[in-house]
Parts: C-alpha cells; structure tokens; sequence
C-alpha cells in the first residue's frame, strides 16, 4: 500500500493492528537489504507522501514529507547556495537497489550520514521535527521549525535510526547551512594505516576546520576516479569554506606533515573523490558489507584482524569508520564481531544474502539495561510489535 496522505498511514496501521499482520515499512525500498530481513503480511510505501512544505533559506530550515526523494530536497537547496548537513551516502549500487531514488524518511530512519560526520556530526544531530504515526495508529509530533526549540520529549533522536521499528516518519523538519564555496584535499600517499590514522587525527585535531579524513589501501584507491598515486595507499585530508581560506589551509597543513610526496586537489576533483568515500565505493566487491564504528585508534586493529578472512575495506571519520567487505560467511561473521568487542566498537550487517542475514545479529547485543529500556520504547509506542518486526533484533 502506498499512503498519499498522513492520515491514510493512520488508517493502514490501524487496520494491520486489527488484523494482527505485521508491517513491512520502507519508501522505495532502497535499503532493504540492510541489517536483518523483515517477515511480514503487508507492506507499507511512504513513497505517495512526497513534497517539501518549508523552505526558509535565512532560517536555514527546510521541512518535507518522508517520500520526497532525496536529490529534490538536495537539488532545492543547491539552487539557494546551501546544503545537507550530514552528508547522507547514497548506498545504492551498494545495497543493490541502483535506479530507485532515496527518499528523505529513508536517510533520517537509518540515520546514515557521510564523511562531514566526523566534524559536523550525524544526520540525527540535525533532525529539528519529526511527525510520525506510530504502530498504536497515533499521530505524534515532535521539535519544531526553529533552532532554539526545547518543546516536547525529544523524540526526533529516538526516531531517527530507529529503522522503522518505533514509527513511521511522515514528515521531517532539517537544520542546513550555507554550502561551501571550495573544498579541497591533502593526498598523502605511502602511509600504513597506523601512521595514516596518527596523520588523520593530528589534522582533525588542527585548528584548519578539517571536514574529511579518510585513509584507502593501494586497492581501494584504484577503484576510485581521482588522481591519486598508483599502487599506493593514500591519507585524505579535506577542507571546505571560501577559495582563499582552502587554499592557505590546505598549505599549512601540507607544511605541517613535510610529506615530499604530498600533493593538493581542487575543488571539482575533491567533490568527486568525496563523494566515492561518502558512497563507499572503494569497497572490494563482497558477498558481505559491514560498516563498523570504533575508536580511530583501533580502526586498523581490526582491519588487520580480519584480513586473514579474505575481508577487507578502508577508513572513515579519522579511523573511526571502518568500511568491511567480504564473504558472507559464519567464522568470518564471528571474526568481525570477535574484533570489533574487543575495541569496544559496534558494527552493523549492510548487506548479505538473505539466508545469512536471517541467521546472524545484525548489530551487537544491547546490555541488558539498554536491552530493557529499549523493550520498554518499543512497547509503549508499538505493542502490537508489527513494524518492521526482526528487522534490528531477532523476534522485535
């Protein structure tokens, strides 16, 4: 079924409670591969639920419905000289869902940001208001349309990465800010991924407003289209503000590293370059994609650990992101999950085929706290448990 009105939501949750058939969410259903595959009777699209509502450039506040695809609400405020925050990827050719659009409720319910999060924070940090309806058939509402907004429980945190398991977003209210005028990276080539990520935090921890730091082993950097250094690993440092800001930085960050080898990119090459890291195109082609969230300082720890498995991947957010490809298969799974507690780190099942999907945790197990706390949510704001039922958690 596909909604065209917030009310026509209402309707359908109400009439799944009563017949006890779980809800498949989702809007174009770009991310389904994603974490575990959801059982259900019934599949709700927020798709028909498209349109931006507000748009107020000096408040730097946009609002839209949660089918509107993503490239509109980009597009809109490109043409107004601003921009997305968090940088959301585009996860499509990973996920395999190439040619359907992502939708903006997508984004905000998976809470996927890009490589800006490392210095901007995630997309949940920029959610102002959300309207939803929950699995109880109620409309909820929370945050508003302006920055100095403290009314309600703040529910906008809640549901955003929440999968579709608490609510389903119909509308969300976004902070943005004024795009860029040119962005541009430090190459520094030759570095192991322990050096790489000591270079990457010393540049994070500079006071030149670094935006990106990334690290990609000699293989990952062939599959990228920019001109870096063949058969050679390469540290990443990005810069984004006005022409002459970029570019003094990026020479006094240059200076700072003394790298003979070091080289600087320009604007249109640094955006494309970013925009493969963002999309996680440097991954070898894998039955299997996890995305893990660690220290920076354990990142190549755990690339080291699970090399062995046939597994591999590159660096994100200082090291702090690490990307993980390869076969969907049990001791490699167990590997990753062994790997990544032992930084204190979580890690999350992207892709793999269904069977596998199906018989593995997605996400590490909660403390039984938080596991308590998180049953509690769950069954103030869906019961009767039929949304997204599996989808994070076996059997929730």
């Amino acid at each position: 079924m596909i909604p065209a009105t917030e009310q026509d939501v209402v309707a359908a949750v109400a009439e799944a409670v009563a017949a006890k058939e779980p809800l498949l969410v989702q809007g174009h259903g770009t991310k389904s591969a994603m974490l575990r595959p959801v059982q259900a009777a019934r599949t709700l699209s927020t798709s028909g639920l498209s349109g931006i509502g507000l748009y107020a450039p000096k408040e730097l506040i946009i609002s839209a419905r949660a089918g509107t695809p993503l490239t509109e609400v980009e597009d809109t405020l490109a043409a107004a000289g601003q921009y997305l925050i968090a940088e959301p990827p585009d996860l499509s050719a990973l996920l395999g869902s190439n040619g359907m659009p992502q939708t903006l409720g997508g984004i905000v319910a998976t809470n996927l940001s890009g490589p800006r999060r490392v210095a901007w924070g995630a997309m949940r940090d920029h959610v102002m208001g959300v309207r939803a309806v929950t699995g109880r058939a109620e409309i909820i509402r929370s945050g508003g349309r302006v920055l100095k907004n403290v009314t309600g429980l703040d529910l906008c945190k809640l549901l955003t990465g929440s999968h579709g398991t608490l609510g389903i977003i119909t509308e969300i209210t976004l902070k943005v800010l004024p795009a860029p005028e040119a962005t541009g990276t430090l190459v520094l080539p030759g570095l192991d991924a322990v050096k790489a990520v000591a270079v990457l935090s010393d540049a994070l921890g500079s006071p030149y407003g670094v935006s990106g730091a990334a690290w990609l082993p000699a293989e990952a950097a062939s599959r990228i289209n920019a001109p870096v250094p063949s058969g050679q690993s390469v540290a990443l440092i990005r810069i984004e503000e006005f022409s002459p800001s970029v570019t003094y930085r990026l020479d006094r960050l240059r200076d700072q590293f003394d790298q003979p080898n070091a080289t600087i990119l320009d604007t249109a090459t640094s955006r494309s370059l970013w925009k493969a890291v963002r999309d996680a195109r440097p991954l070898a082609p894998g039955e299997a994609i996890w995305r893990v969230s660690v220290r920076p300082s354990a990142g190549p720890r755990v690339l080291e650990a699970v090399a062995p498995l046939g597994v591999s991947g590159f660096l994100d957010w200082g090291g702090g992101l690490v990307w993980l490809s390869g076969p969907a298969e049990f001791p490699v799974q167990a590997a990753i999950e062994k790997s990544v507690a032992a930084t204190g780190g979580a890690w999350t099942l992207m892709r793999a085929p269904e069977g596998f999907r199906g018989s593995v945790r997605a996400v590490p197990d909660e403390a039984p706290a938080l596991a308590r706390i998180r049953q509690g949510v769950k069954s103030a704001m869906d019961p009767a448990g039929i949304l997204n039922p599996g989808r994070i958690y076996a059997g929730l």
